[in-house]
């Protein structure tokens, strides 16, 4: 599996394989065994997604940092592409945060699908 290079990729990829709602579902799935207050609607548009996400993970990174590790391990991201990343722009930060969980949600729900 060749994992997408940016948003829009991941989102082409995962509309063209009709997973963008599976995608939504482990999401949420997710965020609820990390105890965020944070459901998405199945018919959410993609660019919604991502403004949504950027905003609660950048809402955690400056105010629950503990439930911010929290969502990083439930979800299950490589802490070297959390550690390669540059904290000194915390906006910038969420937003690249923000694509490594859709991207690490991504690989979860393509599995499922491909070998399920």
């Amino acid at each position: 599996m060749n994992l997408p290079a940016n948003f829009d990729e991941l989102i082409t990829e995962a509309e063209g394989l009709n997973l963008y709602k599976k995608l939504i579902v482990q999401l949420n799935k997710d965020l609820l065994y990390a105890n965020i207050d944070l459901e998405l609607d199945e018919e959410t548009l993609p660019t919604s997604l991502k403004l949504v996400l950027q905003e609660t993970v950048f809402h955690l990174i400056q105010e629950k940092f503990t439930n911010y590790l929290n969502l990083l391990y439930i979800v299950d991201v490589s802490e070297a592409k959390i550690r390669s990343l540059d904290g000194e722009d915390t906006m910038k930060l969420s937003e690249e945060v923000t694509f490594i969980i859709l991207q690490r949600i991504w690989q979860k729900v393509w599995y499922k699908a491909k070998f399920s």
